[in-house]
């Protein structure tokens, strides 16, 4: 694949793909310059300058995404759930250096039950943050933040037999009763005790025509945790230098979602399993603070892209390498066990 996709077309400095991957993963992973990598290099017997060392990492750019593609978690393992895979999905960010604004979007998707990433995709500043880039197996429950709360969304969810349990966004997705009149969710969640969950019969339009039926569920919460969210959007709306709405202020009070989910999944059971989507935020926590995903040292999009991708391949072999040291004892591998390839397909 090395040499197919254009990353080892001679082998005139560099001998082979493993000697390659080798002198990239010094770079990417270890935070080597391309000097010194160059010049590690040259104590490994390949003699090579910097600049062909940065030539070689753009054109791997293709080899390095197909790397990372092999590393993704294949296990569709379910968690309790009532016997479905739950996978939850998020976006996070990377600017280079000097930056004003956001350079690079990857969209990441985690399996629930084995914490693995299952799908992800590496787009620029244009490259919005939707459900409709991700390939949806039927039986899936997918969960999102706001963000994902649209009605496209929500149809390109359904269409593919699955179900969809996101934060409600007021804006991007209304809901609606059976009549089909506009739901006033803050009006409703006014009768609310603290502490006390509830739920609602509430449909949203079908881009194509008609209606999709759901749940409505909130929770009222405590003072001092909606102290703590409005504290968070003031500051959010300091830094947009944004007004913060009256309704937003009075939304804080409440934590609710909207779900396709069956009722077999009861109003608490559905705010337990929105819960669990924290650990894509772990997972993206690890590769920035671990990994050092957060910062890109690249201008140059080929190479930046290259960086990324092996960035992410390092951290999806980290992941297999975890999942594979929780099958031996710290003493050795079982003599009645073979060992796990860490290779792809």
């Amino acid at each position: 694949m090395a040499r197919r996709t254009g990353a080892l077309r001679r082998a005139r400095d560099i001998p082979d793909a493993e000697s390659l991957l080798r002198l990239l993963l010094m770079h990417v992973v270890n935070g080597y310059s391309l000097a010194e990598t160059a010049a590690r290099a040259g104590q490994l017997g390949m003699k090579l300058s910097a600049v062909a060392l940065f030539k070689r990492l753009r054109a791997s750019e293709e080899w390095l995404r197909w790397l990372a593609e092999q590393q993704r978690g294949r296990q569709s393992v379910p968690v309790e759930s009532q016997g479905r895979p739950v996978r939850l999905v998020d976006a996070t960010t990377v600017s280079e250096p000097g930056s004003t604004g956001t350079d690079w979007r990857v969209h990441y998707v985690v399996n629930l039950a084995n914490l693995q990433c299952d799908f992800f995709e590496l787009t620029d500043v244009k490259g919005g943050e939707t459900l409709r880039r991700i390939p949806i197996r039927p039986g899936d429950i997918m969960l999102g933040d706001r963000i994902y709360a649209t009605p496209f969304g929500v149809a390109h969810v359904k269409t593919a037999q699955a179900d969809i349990l996101v934060r409600l966004n007021r804006q991007s997705l209304p809901v609606f009763d059976a009549q089909g009149n506009q739901l006033d969710v803050l009006r409703l969640f006014r009768k609310l005790e603290v502490g006390q969950i509830q739920q609602w019969s509430a449909q949203v339009r079908n881009p194509s025509g008609g209606w999709i039926t759901g749940r409505l569920i909130a929770l009222k919460r405590s003072a001092e945790a909606t102290r703590l969210a409005r504290r968070r959007l003031e500051i959010n709306a300091s830094k947009k230098q944004k007004t913060l709405s009256r309704e937003s202020w009075e939304a804080a009070q409440y934590f609710f979602v909207w779900t396709t989910l069956a009722a077999k999944f009861d109003a608490p059971g559905v705010l337990e399993l929105y819960r669990l989507r924290w650990q894509v935020e772990l997972a993206f926590k690890r590769m920035k603070s671990i990994m050092g995903l957060g910062h890109l040292p690249k201008k140059d999009p080929a190479s930046a892209r290259a960086w990324l991708h092996g960035k992410i391949f390092a951290s999806l072999l980290v992941e297999r390498m975890v999942e594979a040291a929780d099958k031996f004892s710290p003493w050795g591998y079982r003599l009645d066990s073979a060992a796990q390839s860490m290779e792809g397909d």
